[in-house]
């Protein structure tokens, strides 16, 4: 990110890790939307910014304080990395370390991993070592998408046997949609107008569709739930239409879970009949992707059990020096793009 809705090449010196941290060089990256929404001005002004926050790659060097990981180590790399000695992680809360958002680092704060190297700090907890069964092209999901729509579900205090919704069929709500199956919920509704995402969402565990383009979402989701309306809502879009919408599908005492980026606009509304005006008991969570390497090993361990294969998400793949237009394909939704893979050289 040259800055603001310009990007482009630069050169820049190979990172040094300092006593605790690592630098590894990358295998294998993704591009997110959120990459988008950063280059829009979505986290305020950025200058000669290296983008990306999905990637895994093998350990270049490490600090004299990092114990676990070594030169030519095969890991992943949670796109937030908190600094784990930070008073909001001792209080439950590591991706907001060091102030709101704070452990998004990656392409906000620092250099993120649209580079042939890149820099972690606290490198025995924010890496984990990928497992010889799982190829970086699967594990890189582990990253973000995965860890993040398994966190709406997670968020979504989902019953067992639950009904729930997935607003926005894109690739976290996707893996929201395979978390919901894998939390036990027992309907889970897709809210989706693009055909090969409608497609995928199937795929995923979805149960059944609605598509906004052919009916009214609300009307929708009622009519499949006998009346009812949803357990839990699932935000994966990051807009102000889909949020009202999801506080209008949850019955009483459900539970809005929000995964979206709201990158443009200067309030999200919540509409107040249906919030029972203040007093309907429809809780609101947020969260933003955990870190950390209990979590990475975690969804690693959902990969290499066959629990779930985010792979069907890649639609395109690009080298890393075809990145200007990845970039593009990702940014401008072309060629009915759902996830753009960036390969480096091995």
């Amino acid at each position: 990110m040259k800055e603001i809705g310009r990007v482009g090449f630069m050169d820049k010196p190979v990172p040094r890790p300092g006593p605790r941290d690592a630098v590894v060089r990358t295998t294998t990256a993704l591009i997110c939307t959120s990459d988008s929404h950063t280059v829009q001005g979505g986290i305020g002004p950025r200058t000669d910014l290296t983008l990306g926050h999905e990637g895994v790659g093998v350990v270049h060097e490490v600090g004299e304080e990092v114990r676990d990981f070594r030169p030519g180590d095969r890991v992943l790399v949670g796109a937030i990395t908190p600094d784990w000695g930070d008073l909001a992680c001792q209080d439950g809360h590591p991706s907001q370390s060091g102030g709101p958002l704070g452990g998004f680092k990656f392409a906000n704060s620092k250099d993120g991993v649209f580079a042939e190297f890149f820099h972690v700090n606290e490198a025995d907890a924010n890496m984990a070592k990928i497992p010889d069964g799982v190829p970086d092209e699967t594990a890189v999901y582990c990253s973000d998408m995965l860890s993040t729509g398994f966190m709406g579900a997670e968020n979504g205090d989902i019953p067992i046997g639950g009904a729930v919704a997935v607003l926005a069929q894109g690739p976290v709500g996707l893996m929201a949609t395979a978390g919901a199956r894998l939390r036990g919920a027992g309907l889970v509704i897709g809210v989706e107008s693009v055909p090969r995402r409608k497609r995928l969402a199937r795929d995923f565990g979805a149960d059944e569709i609605v598509d906004f383009s052919a009916e009214d979402v609300v009307e929708g989701v009622l009519r499949l739930t006998g009346g009812q309306g949803v357990d839990t809502a699932i935000e994966a879009l990051g807009a102000d239409a889909t949020f009202q919408t999801a506080i209008k599908i949850i019955k009483p005492g459900g539970t809005v879970s929000n995964t979206g980026y709201y990158g443009q606009g200067e309030f999200v509304r919540i509409p107040r009949v249906e919030w029972g005006v203040g007093m309907a008991e429809k809780k609101i969570t947020t969260g933003l992707c955990p870190g950390g390497r209990l979590r990475m090993e975690r969804l690693l361990r959902v990969l290499e059990g066959g629990r779930v294969d985010p792979t069907p998400l890649t639609t395109h793949t690009f080298r890393f020096e075809e990145m200007e237009r990845a970039f593009e394909v990702s940014d401008k939704k072309l060629d009915d793009v759902v996830k753009v893979m960036i390969t480096f050289q091995r």
